[in-house]
């Protein structure tokens, strides 16, 4: 019997429908495609509310009209509450919205470097679009203890009342905090510029800001040569409070992008005070029952979440870090508030800036009193051990003895020699803005003002004799600068040529 006997049924009519439904829909674009649709019910700043959509996920992008993109942000039984990460003005009741089945991403890569833009990875500088390798989830688990190192390498800031009083290694969490107008953001900065040749990448995120301030600091790295070695991403006070909720953990997730690649990053959220302040507002707009200083209950696990992504690796993972230093304001000195006690509690130290000696001209404003690093000390380089060791505790006795003193009561020799010496101690930590100094001449002004070499000089002399010793410690020991750079315990005829060399120095004033 031949093949053709038996022929293969004829298909019916149904079959073949569905079969042209089939090629139709694989043929027609993805907005005639079968997806899930829902539709805006009510539009408020900076949410939606939006009916339909039942198996969204949480922190799904959902994509409006007009290309306006928001995150899913309440899943409750009959609506979704979602987070809007764009103007929108033109969104109202009845616009349709359709699920992206993905979460909200970054760009990253090389490419980002000395690149200004936006959380959602949009270009702000007129560059044109930003080059990068894959994008990443703005939105990670921290890695676990068994992926982590100890923190052993020190980040310098270049700033003496830091690096020898309140040290940072490089994957730490260093909280800074203080009133308006004390220089948090100053500090910031210094420790941006001082990063110049350590192959640190820094990264600066602006939450909230006004953009004349986020204009102002770009202008100040671009005028000392740095911006081309840094990445900025600004979600400004304009913008929607979504953008602020998002913009530091997108900048977490580009840091994290260069520390799988064994790099040193730093980061700097300016500041997380704005950022609390945006998630209240979206929390409470989404009916979010409120707790504390109306803040809802997660305001702590937000900020937990993300500077716990701070670490660093193992070198089987590569070696790299990512440092943190998050900025809070304080209002009135109220340490006890609920966000700065939040984020003292998650963070490993803190530098508070006293708006009371930012008043007097002592700047960097730092209160050595109030100010701790739970971790810098153990990365802390050996020649500062040597030389600031008894430093903290001495000169946080001499303000207390300055108080003290006031009263007008009789003081005796030594008491009155502590007090000149604390003077000249704290005369030789002030510091003017945007010019650090490098390890060497840290340890040489710190050692000559701890052996007494000041005492006979002066207060008005001090930062003459500060430069001239400097100036003297680069041309005439420079084997001594290498030992110190390399982290070799400085030895008794180290120490004694560096205050030799003082005192030459000294005697040309």
């Amino acid at each position: 019997m031949s093949e053709d006997a038996n022929p293969p049924p004829l298909k019916s009519s149904i079959d073949r429908t569905f079969e042209a439904i089939d090629r139709a829909l694989a043929d027609a674009d993805t907005d005639l495609a079968l997806q899930e649709v829902g539709i805006v019910r009510s539009v408020g700043h900076g949410i939606a509310r939006i009916d339909g959509l039942p198996t969204v996920k949480s922190d799904e992008l959902i994509r409006f009209p007009d290309n306006l993109l928001g995150m899913a942000f309440d899943l409750d039984r009959h609506q979704v509450g979602a987070i809007l990460l764009g103007a929108g003005e033109s969104l109202k009741a009845g616009d349709r919205v359709r699920r992206t089945r993905r979460v909200l991403d970054v760009p990253v890569g090389n490419g980002l470097i000395g690149r200004v833009m936006t959380p959602t990875g949009e270009p702000l500088d007129n560059r044109g679009p930003i080059q990068f390798a894959r994008r990443s989830p703005v939105e990670r688990e921290a890695r676990p203890i068994m992926d982590r190192a100890p923190v052993t390498v020190p980040l310098q800031t270049g700033l003496k009342a830091i690096d020898a009083l309140i040290p940072i290694g490089r994957g730490q969490r260093e909280l800074i905090l203080g009133d308006r107008q004390t220089g948090k953001t100053t500090i910031a900065l210094d420790t941006i510029v001082n990063q110049r040749e350590t192959g640190v990448i820094c990264i600066y995120c602006a939450i909230g800001q006004r953009n004349w301030a986020v204009a102002q600091f770009i202008e100040e790295l671009r005028s000392r040569d740095r911006l081309q070695d840094c990445l900025v991403v600004v979600a400004a006070a304009e913008d929607p409070p979504g953008l602020q909720y998002i913009a530091p953990y997108a900048a977490t997730a580009i840091g994290e992008y260069f520390m799988e690649q064994g790099r040193d990053v730093l980061v700097v959220y300016d500041d997380l005070t704005r950022h609390a302040r945006a998630y209240r507002e979206l929390s409470l707009l989404l009916r979010r029952p409120p707790g504390r200083e109306a803040f809802p209950g997660d305001i702590f696990y937000i900020h937990s979440r993300l500077l716990e992504r701070s670490t660093h690796l193992r070198q089987e993972l590569g070696g790299g870090s990512l440092t943190a230093l998050p900025i809070v304001e304080t209002q009135g000195q109220n340490l006890s508030a609920y966000i700065p006690t939040n984020l003292i509690s998650i963070t490993d130290g803190q530098i508070y800036l006293s708006p009371d000696l930012f008043q007097k001209g002592i700047l960097p404003a730092v209160d050595v009193g109030r100010s701790v690093s739970r971790v810098g000390g153990k990365t802390q380089l050996s020649a500062y051990r040597s030389v600031a060791g008894d430093l903290r505790l001495s000169y946080s006795q001499f303000q207390e003895l300055e108080v003290f003193s006031r009263f007008g009561t009789r003081l005796d020799e030594s008491t009155r020699q502590t007090l000149e010496r604390g003077r000249r101690v704290r005369e030789v930590l002030k510091q003017p803005p945007y010019l650090p100094l490098p390890v060497e001449e840290q340890i040489a002004v710190l050692l000559a003002v701890t052996n007494g070499l000041f005492d006979e000089l002066p207060l008005t002399e001090i930062r003459q004799a500060e430069t001239a010793i400097r100036d003297r410690l680069r041309q005439a020991v420079p084997q001594v600068c290498d030992r110190i750079r390399a982290n070799e315990v400085l030895s008794e005829g180290d120490r004694h040529t560096l205050l030799d060399e003082a005192r030459r120095a000294l005697q040309t004033l």
